[in-house]
């Protein structure tokens, strides 16, 4: 789909490489790039925008703003690639900018809005203090952890939060639906599988593999709607309330960790020794995790991991560490392969 319309011109864009010191003025106005993407994501601007270019003043009128502000709003967005400006003055889109609209099947609206929640901005100030001890800031500034301040006190940024969750789950449960293999699989666990997008994915693809969701009592039961009863998938789910790093009471060929090993170490630990004391000889156990190396999303990743690291002092792992973790709770690690540019997976047995 063309992102402007025939007669419109894109204006000139600014030279590309700009010199060190002006990279770094550039990086360090970074908070400037985000807040400009949070208020465009918080207005509307991009489900407003149709496939023909608008002028700031059409934009301004359809979501209660002031034009010329809204103007300056989008052409600091456009020099990031988010929107575009032709020569006659009007705005356009471009695919970054469709993924703020709510409606497009690969919208970041929500994931956006997220990583750049108002506690967000108390936080970051803080990285050095977070680097020093290497644990969490969140207790000191808001008397509690982090999950209890979300469900407690900030009750709009944990609605944010889960829609946050399931894009982001929905969107890369087709991508492991594709990569894994499941000859030989009749049973299929997703381990600290959330809402069970993952295995709602794999279950479709597979009409003869049954399948066990286990997570949080509250996590499951928000369980994608497939898989709860009267749901399409629901006769061949077994839907366990647990916390896996207590206890995994689940019998599978396969199963499946996806974005779950980020806590402590210990708790990591505890959660691949519950698998293999769990699982039979020679079950299959896929590790699917963002890596801070050896990876095309490395900005991406790293940054998640810092924020990780402030607000429950986890922390995203290397392919040497998580290997490490592993090898160390006795599984055989086979292949690894990336799932896609942020996801890669790791093909593990347990002994015999």
């Amino acid at each position: 789909m063309a992102t402007v319309s025939p007669t419109s011109t894109v204006a000139s864009a600014p030279a590309a490489t700009p010199q060190p010191a002006m990279r770094l003025r550039e990086l360090v106005f970074g908070a400037a790039c985000a807040a400009a993407v949070r208020a465009a994501a918080r207005l509307g601007v991009a489900d407003a925008l149709g496939d023909t270019p608008a002028t700031a003043e059409e934009l301004a009128a359809a979501v209660n703003s002031e034009p010329q502000p809204l103007r300056r709003l989008l052409r600091a967005l456009s020099c990031y690639g988010i929107f575009v400006e032709t020569e006659n003055g009007t705005f356009a889109h471009t695919d970054m900018s469709r993924m703020l609209r709510e409606d497009d099947p690969n919208s970041l609206r929500y994931i956006a809005l997220w990583c750049t929640e108002p506690w967000t901005w108390d936080a970051w100030p803080r990285l050095d203090e977070a680097v020093r001890s290497g644990a969490s800031v969140f207790h000191e500034m808001y008397g509690k952890g982090f999950f209890d301040y979300l469900h407690q006190d900030a009750h709009e940024s944990a609605h944010v939060f889960n829609r946050a969750m399931t894009t982001s789950s929905m969107q890369s449960a087709l991508d492991v639906a594709g990569l894994l293999d499941l000859t030989g699989v009749s049973v299929v666990a997703d381990i600290g599988g959330g809402q069970g997008h993952v295995l709602a994915s794999l279950l479709e693809k597979h009409p003869a593999v049954r399948g066990t969701l286990l997570d949080l009592p509250d996590v499951v039961a928000k369980a994608d709607p497939r898989l709860r009863t009267g749901g399409a998938l629901a006769q061949r789910v077994r839907i366990v309330p647990g916390d896996c790093r207590e206890d995994i009471p689940v019998d599978a060929d396969l199963y499946i960790i996806k974005n779950i090993l980020e806590w402590d170490d210990e708790s990591t630990r505890r959660t691949l020794r519950n698998i293999v004391a769990a699982a039979r000889p020679g079950a299959r156990v896929v590790v699917i995790e963002n890596l801070v190396d050896d990876t095309a999303s490395m900005k991406f990743t790293t940054a998640m991991d810092l924020l990780l690291l402030l607000n429950v002092g986890g922390a995203k792992h290397s392919k040497a560490s998580l290997v490490e973790r592993i090898t160390q709770s006795g599984l055989v690690l086979g292949d690894i392969r990336p799932v896609n540019p942020y996801l890669h997976a790791f093909e593990c047995a347990v002994p015999g």
